[in-house]
C-alpha cells in the first residue's frame, strides 16, 4: 500500500442506535437539518477571518475526501507530490518552508513517497545535507491520474462563487498566507 493512500474506515453493519435507541445516522442528519435552520449568535466570531477560514477548510476537505475516498487520497500528500511534480529537483527543505509543513513531519512523508516508489531523493554534491526530489514515473502517473477528479473538486468547491469572487478570494488567500 502506498503511502498516499489510506484504507477507507469499514462501515459497522447495520444501524447504531444512539441515545434513547435512536438511528445516529438519522439523528446526526436531523440535528444537521436542524442546526441549518437555526442561526446561532456567534459574537465575535461573525468577524473572525480564522474563524471563517477553518469553516471553508472544513468544508473543503469534507469535500476533498468525500471525492478522493476510493483512492485514499489526502490532500496534504496530494499537495505534496503536485509541488514535487512541477518542481523537479527540489530541495526537501524548501518545499516544507513553501507548504507550512515541518521538516520533521515532510521527511516522514518523503520516506513513505520513496518507499511507495513516487519519488527519487537525491543528495546534491554541492550540499551533503540537503535531499533534492523528483517524481518517479510512478509518480507523475499517480499526479496525472489524481488531475482530473482533482479539477472536479476545486470546481465543485468554489460553486457558490462567480469566476471573479474566485480569483478574488484565491488573491487574497495568497496575500494572507505571504505568497
Amino acid at each position: 500500500m502506498s503511502a498516499l493512500v489510506k484504507p477507507a474506515p469499514k462501515p459497522e453493519a447495520g444501524p447504531q442506535p444512539g441515545a434513547g435507541g435512536r438511528d445516529l445516522a438519522t439523528g446526526a442528519e436531523a440535528e444537521a437539518e436542524t442546526a441549518a435552520a437555526v442561526p446561532l449568535a456567534l459574537g465575535p466570531l461573525e468577524e473572525s477571518l480564522g474563524f471563517h477560514l477553518r469553516l471553508a477548510q472544513i468544508e473543503a476537505f469534507d469535500a476533498f475526501f468525500a471525492a478522493f475516498a476510493e483512492d485514499g487520497l489526502q490532500p496534504g500528500l496530494l499537495s505534496v507530490l503536485i509541488t514535487i511534480g512541477e518542481n523537479p529537483g527540489v530541495r526537501q527543505g524548501v518545499l516544507a518552508n513553501a507548504l507550512k509543513i515541518k521538516r520533521s513531519h515532510m521527511a516522514k512523508i518523503v520516506q513513505g513517497f520513496d518507499a511507495a516508489g513516487l519519488v527519487d531523493r537525491r543528495v546534491p554534491a554541492d550540499d551533503r545535507r540537503a535531499v533534492e526530489l523528483t517524481l518517479t514515473p510512478a509518480g507523475r502517473g499517480r499526479v496525472a491520474a489524481a488531475m482530473p477528479k482533482f479539477r472536479t473538486h476545486e470546481t465543485l468547491s468554489a460553486s457558490r462563487l462567480s469566476a471573479a469572487e474566485r480569483r478574488t478570494l484565491l488573491d487574497l488567500l495568497r496575500k494572507l498566507s505571504g505568497g
